[in-house]
C-alpha cells in the first residue's frame, strides 16, 4: 500500500524571463489556461488529493504568492533570497527544514491532468519520478534508466544519454532519506559557489546511492510553460485534452 503524502513543494522562484510580456508583470505561475492560474490550479488539484501543506518557494515577485495564504489555508511561501543567482534546486534547499516527511515536488510552471498526481500518488515506490513519453514540445528534459526502472541520467542533451526512456514531467514523490542526499550533494556545490544547480542535478548526483524510479506514463496530457510557444501549444492542444478527460 502506499504510503500517504500529506505535503507538496512548489518550486516557483524563476525569473520566467522568455515569456517575456506574456507574464503581465506576474510570475509565470500566473499566466492564466481557461480563466485559471497555474499555480491556483495546481494547489487546487494538490489539495483536493489530500494534500494539508503546500511550500511554495518563491524569489521572483514573492509577494504575488504570498497573497494565496489568503485564499489557501494549505499554503505556506518561503522566499529564495538568492533566487536571480541559483538554480532550482538552491530553492529547495533553502525551505528543506520545512519538510518533515515524504512529499510532492512539483515545478510551479506545469499544466498537467489530476491524474498526473495519481499514478505517483498511489505507487508504492517511496521515490518516483513522474515521466512522459515524447512531447515535442522543445525544451524536453529527457531521462535515462536503467532495466530497472532506476534513474541513471537526465539531460536536455540527448547526445549525453546513452538511451532515452522518457521526459521529465516535473512532478516527483520523494522520501526524507532523498531530500537529505540531495542536500548534502547541493551542499557540497555550494561550499565551491557553484550554485547554479537545478533538482535534477541533485537527482542524478544521488541515484547511485538512493534508488529514484522513473515511471513514465504514455499520452499523459501535460506541459510546462517557458515561452510563447509552451503557452501556445498549452492553450491548442493540453488544456482541450485535460477538458475532454475530466
Amino acid at each position: 500500500m502506499a504510503k500517504r503524502i500529506e505535503t507538496a513543494v512548489i518550486l516557483a522562484a524563476g525569473l520566467g524571463s522568455r515569456l517575456g510580456d506574456l507574464k503581465k508583470d506576474r510570475p509565470k505561475a500566473f499566466v492564466e489556461i481557461g480563466g485559471t492560474t497555474l499555480i491556483d490550479r495546481s494547489v487546487q488539484l494538490l489539495i483536493d488529493k489530500g494534500i494539508s501543506q503546500i511550500i511554495i518557494g518563491t524569489g521572483y515577485l514573492n509577494e504575488t504568492f504570498d497573497e494565496l495564504t489568503n485564499r489557501y489555508p494549505q499554503v505556506t511561501t518561503f522566499k529564495n533570497p538568492i533566487y536571480d543567482k541559483t538554480g532550482s534546486m538552491y530553492t529547495l534547499y533553502v525551505l528543506h527544514e520545512m519538510i518533515k516527511d515524504s512529499f510532492l515536488l512539483l515545478e510551479g510552471d506545469l499544466l498537467y491532468e489530476s491524474s498526473a498526481l495519481d499514478y505517483i500518488l498511489q505507487d508504492e515506490n517511496e521515490n518516483i519520478i513522474l515521466a512522459s513519453d515524447a512531447t515535442f514540445s522543445g525544451d524536453e528534459v529527457y531521462i535515462q534508466s536503467n532495466h530497472d526502472g532506476l534513474l541513471e541520467g537526465m539531460s536536455k542533451d540527448k547526445s549525453k544519454l546513452t538511451h532515452t526512456s522518457g521526459e521529465l514531467v516535473g512532478i516527483s514523490k520523494l522520501s526524507i532519506k532523498a531530500l537529505k542526499a540531495m542536500v548534502a550533494f547541493s551542499q557540497k556545490n555550494y561550499d565551491v559557489e557553484d550554485f547554479d544547480i537545478h533538482y535534477e542535478d541533485a537527482m542524478v548526483g544521488i541515484a547511485k546511492v538512493v534508488n529514484l524510479h522513473v515511471k513514465v506514463v504514455e499520452d499523459m496530457a501535460w506541459c510546462e510553460i517557458d515561452d510563447p510557444s509552451h503557452l501556445q501549444r498549452a492553450v491548442a492542444v493540453v488544456y482541450p485534452k485535460i477538458l475532454a478527460r475530466s
